[in-house]
């Protein structure tokens, strides 16, 4: 399905997290698409079942899945593309980023090319998913 890099920063489950949302907002999962089990996730990822979990409870929390106890979890048909508060979020927090990288030192230029550089990684991951 996707690889998780075990030397980042970031959470192994937050990884995941992006990882999903990522799959379901570029149409890699479709809506009402199954995902695998909790514990055939973990056993293909070598992940702490628990830790597929935890990812699992915050992609429903913030509605990207929703589960049918018994049945799995589930992409929610109603998350094509992220909702307006989300994209609404997301802008505050990238203008509060922006604001520091400037006072950091980094100018338009640099901000432009670290902006290409993003979308150009982006689009290498989801051609390689």
């Amino acid at each position: 399905m996707f690889e998780l890099d075990v030397r980042s920063r970031k959470a192994i489950y937050e990884q995941l997290v992006d990882k999903i949302k990522e799959m379901i907002v570029y149409g890699v999962l479709k809506p009402d698409e199954q995902l695998p089990s909790v514990r055939a996730l973990s056993t293909q990822l070598t992940v702490n079942p628990n830790t597929i979990q935890k990812a699992y409870r915050e992609l429903e929390r913030e509605g990207y899945i929703y589960s049918i106890p018994g049945k799995g979890s589930f992409v929610s048909s109603s998350v094509e593309h992220p909702n307006e508060a989300m994209k609404d979020e997301i802008r505050e927090s990238m203008v509060k980023l922006i604001a520091e990288a400037s006072y950091s030192g980094l100018t338009k230029a640099e901000l432009t090319l670290l902006f290409e550089e993003a979308m150009v990684r982006i689009e290498r991951e989801v051609s390689h998913d």
